[in-house]
């Protein structure tokens, strides 16, 4: 339940981390699901009694939304490793060269998750105001976090 909570915690300030939200760029979510999100947050139970073959409620919807994206952002984190360490690989075959390559990595990382929050908080204005923005938020983050996993992978595996 990470991508919940941290939906939770990103209204009420920042948190950092590879892949979690960096900043306060989801305001509206101020208006939005409280009540929704912190039940999710608050039953670590009730996530593993979702039934996401077939989620009907939007409560159940919502968090099968973040469970999807929970699963993204762990994927992302494991194939961070695998590029940091490809870049650093590349720094000591390749000593001088400054900004290094792991450093250049880091930066565009963290420009990646300010794009990332950003495009996803616009995607949810669809919604604005109603139950389902929460979940558009997360299904957003899913995608565009599974995209930057493959952008990583194919970075990690090239020479």
């Amino acid at each position: 339940m990470h991508a919940v909570r941290q939906i939770f915690i990103a209204a009420v300030g920042p948190s950092p981390g590879c892949g979690s939200l960096s900043g306060n760029p989801i305001h509206h979510i101020r208006s939005m699901g409280y009540t929704a999100l912190f039940l999710l947050c608050a039953n670590p139970v009730f996530a593993q009694d979702l039934d996401c073959t077939d989620p009907v409620t939007q409560v159940e919807m919502t968090g099968c939304a973040s469970l999807a994206a929970d699963a993204a952002d762990q994927e992302l984190n494991d194939v961070w490793k695998l590029a940091v360490k490809a870049a650093q690989d590349r720094d000591t075959l390749d000593p001088g060269y400054e900004p290094s390559g792991e450093s250049i990595l880091r930066r565009a990382q963290r420009s990646w998750i300010s794009f990332r929050d950003q495009a996803c908080s616009a995607e949810a204005t669809l919604a604005r105001g109603g139950t389902i923005a929460s979940q558009l938020f997360l299904i957003c983050l899913e995608r565009l976090t599974r995209h930057r996993t493959n952008d990583l992978r194919l970075f990690a595996m090239t020479n």
